[in-house]
């Protein structure tokens, strides 16, 4: 990776156009970019001087090294915020994030489940590559590798303070912990908010039934650093942690806001149990759900505003994201895809598209949308890229979308994704616009009546027996299949699965694959 780097001296000629002095940086591909004085020529050597300095100034700041908070939330729909169509609640600081920055059309989890989502996410690799699939239950014995490179740990390379703050799910024991894995400070719970032995009317279940399922979850911790302080065991204690966390996000910002900082902020919210505190109770016109967003865009505020109290509002990147998309089959107590087919755990759009928001002050344009292909694995390589740091040295799958986050329409970085459910099952691919849904049999919201209240419905099985073909761009609900009417794209895509078959395998057609890495385990 090359960094950043500043020269004061060089001259380019390109044609017959001299460059004068001017700010260069290099590109992942080692191409030479420059800021470009020539409009300058004939103008006085005093003005020309201080012109020169204000923009080498302005330049500076825009390829500095930037503090980076990333937010993500947990089971939160593609159309949950105001600018992707929620209209029974108000979400001013989202919008206000996007108006500022870049809104992503286009843009994707790892994979449709909680675990393996944010494998992919800290490591920059499909999340089968690194050993990763479905949810960690509290009594699984398997984590995150500490042979993998987390983002944290590449940062922490360039001097970086980290922390991470909310929800881990990427092993409970402490040597899968965060504080093992590059963080130098970490809050929250180690998996998500409903492995706890409550029903979903918040009785506890030894109350109730003895001899029922969740007799086996431990009760929920809330840890500091590795230690358990606290227990999560009422309803009411979920409603705290949306203000807890963020309270502890705005300390940590406060307390490094004299140095280069990562934070890391993975809410509970908005996966069920829901918890919204007092002052977001009864506040939307949307029930429980409403009040809870309500809550998570207070929080965003509070995040936005901790950064402009301390003067780190231009020099911060904030990226605002979801693991994997809605749970539907809750209901009144799940979010919306905006339109876009099935849900969580589900190779569909529904499950896997979803919503994200960057701001940048200076280098992502204001007020933008992105509608090019990008998603959550691309996060490390582009990291690097912007502050210098190494990549990690074994194989990953992200790619750098800083031209993409500073407004390159001719840019297109990803042209592929797979997506991979269940262990290690390929059930689609995409190209460009293009998917190609693979047959496979999978979780199915369709045709089941939901939840209510904080009680599921009923969720069925699909078999898919043929290949379908979806033209993303005129049809991103899925609705038409066009495989007959275009063969030759099936043929594309289906070459493009035979790739990812022998780098990642495929448990479909039984294929091994050679570049799977494995998860850690306790020793």
């Amino acid at each position: 990776m090359k960094k950043f780097t500043q020269r004061d001296s060089r001259v380019e000629r390109e044609g017959d156009n001299i460059h004068l002095p001017a700010l260069l940086y290099c590109n992942k591909k080692n191409k030479l970019i420059m800021i470009d004085f020539k409009p300058l020529l004939g103008i006085g050597v005093a003005s020309l001087t201080a012109l020169q300095g204000t923009a080498q100034q302005t330049a500076a700041l825009k390829t500095s090294t930037p503090n980076i908070i990333f937010i993500l939330m947990d089971d939160m729909g593609y159309g949950d915020i105001g600018r992707t169509g929620a209209n029974q609640y108000d979400t001013p600081n989202l919008n206000r994030l996007a108006n500022q920055g870049m809104q992503f059309t286009w843009y994707y989890c790892p994979q449709a489940v909680s675990s393996a989502s944010r494998a992919g996410l800290l490591t920059g690799c499909y999340p089968n590559r690194v050993g990763f699939s479905g949810a960690l239950m509290p009594w699984a014995q398997n984590g995150i590798n500490p042979k993998e490179t987390t983002i944290a740990e590449m940062l922490k390379v360039k001097g970086y303070r980290t922390g991470a703050i909310g929800k881990w799910h990427l092993g409970h024991h402490r040597e899968f912990l965060p504080l093992q894995h590059g963080f130098d400070y970490y809050f929250g719970i180690p998996y998500s908010n409903d492995m706890w032995p409550v029903d979903f009317d918040g009785v506890p279940i030894h109350l109730k039934d003895t001899t029922h399922r969740l007799m086996k979850y431990p009760v929920l911790p809330l840890i500091e650093g590795n230690e358990k302080v606290a227990e999560v065991k009422t309803l009411s204690d979920q409603d705290k942690l949306t203000t807890t966390y963020t309270e502890k996000a705005v300390a940590f910002i406060e307390e490094n806001r004299n140095r280069h900082f990562f934070l890391y902020i993975p809410h509970s919210m908005v996966h069920i149990p829901l918890g919204v505190s007092e002052k977001f109770r009864g506040k939307s016109r949307q029930g429980m759900y409403g009040d809870v967003m309500m809550e998570v865009d207070w929080s965003v505020g509070e995040i936005l505003n901790a950064l402009r109290k301390n003067n780190l509002e231009d020099n911060t990147l904030v990226i605002f994201t979801s693991d994997n998309g809605p749970w539907l089959n809750f209901g009144d107590h799940a979010g919306t895809t905006g339109g876009l087919r099935e849900g969580k755990g589900t190779s569909w759009e529904g499950g896997q598209r979803v919503p994200c928001i960057m701001r940048w002050p200076g280098v992502i344009p204001e007020g933008v949308i992105c509608n090019k292909l990008a998603c959550a694995m691309d996060i490390l390589p582009t990291l690097a890229e912007i502050t210098g740091a190494p990549l990690p040295d074994k194989k990953i799958d992200g790619i750098s979308i800083l031209p993409l986050m500073r407004g390159d329409k001719n840019s297109t970085p990803r042209r592929e994704f797979y997506y991979y459910y269940q262990v290690n099952s390929l059930e689609a691919v995409q190209k460009d616009y293009w998917k190609l849904i693979l047959p496979h049999s999978g979780r199915t919201y369709r045709g089941n009546k939901p939840g209510n209240g904080g009680w599921p419905g009923a969720t069925g099985t699909e078999k898919i027996e043929a290949v379908r073909l979806y033209d993303l761009r005129r049809d991103p609900g899925e609705w038409y299949d066009v495989a007959e009417v275009y063969p030759e794209k099936v043929n594309e895509l289906e070459k493009l699965a035979e790739k990812a078959r022998l780098d990642l395998g495929d448990d479909l057609t039984g294929a091994p694959g050679t570049n799977r890495r494995k998860a850690g385990f306790v020793k």
